[in-house]
């Protein structure tokens, strides 16, 4: 992977192929963190192309003294807030018809999970959330940004202010706690 500083000076002294090789390196991890949150691919899509026009209308106020990496998934976690905030579904009501039913009910086959997929899910999502929820808030913050952030140990140590041993010791306890807390389920 090329220096991520020396592709951005490049690009802000004209070389345009800079921005393209950066773009190439992030477009993937930056899709695939949309594609989470939004949770299909049209969306991601979007969301993506939006980053992307945020990092190149905002890059001249990037500080190189920061992690790149940081800076542009910061950039899409808020992108993909804003869009949530942005998208309203429809209400039903307004596809009454004259007779009082609803074209979108009436044909609309019914996709959603059994009652017995619907427990297990709930269960296992429950017992993980009681889990994570039981850890102090210096684990579960490793945690999250490790895996909701896609952030590897070194970002993490230097967004929180730890070293990298302190933080890859709390990944550990977290994840051997996260275990031994699920066995008892």
């Amino acid at each position: 992977m090329l220096n991520e500083q020396k592709l951005i000076a490049d690009y802000l002294n004209g070389d345009e192929r800079s921005l393209e090789i950066l773009i190439h390196q992030y477009i993937k991890p930056i899709y695939s963190f949309a594609h989470k949150y939004a949770g299909n691919a049209q969306d991601a899509e979007d969301i993506t192309q939006e980053v992307f026009v945020k990092v190149w209308r905002n890059l001249k106020k990037f500080d190189p003294k920061k992690s790149f990496k940081a800076w542009i998934f910061t950039i899409a976690k808020n992108t993909c807030i804003d869009w949530r905030k942005k998208k309203r579904a429809a209400p039903f009501s307004a596809f009454d018809g004259a007779e009082g039913n609803n074209v979108i009910t009436d044909t609309l086959a019914d996709l959603a999970p059994l009652p017995n997929e619907i427990f297990e899910r709930a269960g296992a999502a429950q017992a993980l959330t009681s889990a994570i929820k039981k850890l102090s808030p210096k684990y579960r913050k490793v945690l999250f940004l490790r895996y909701n952030g896609c952030f590897n140990f070194r970002e993490i140590a230097e967004s929180i202010g730890e070293s990298l041993n302190t933080v890859k010791s709390r990944h550990r306890r977290a994840i051997f706690m996260l275990k031994k807390t699920l066995s008892e389920f």
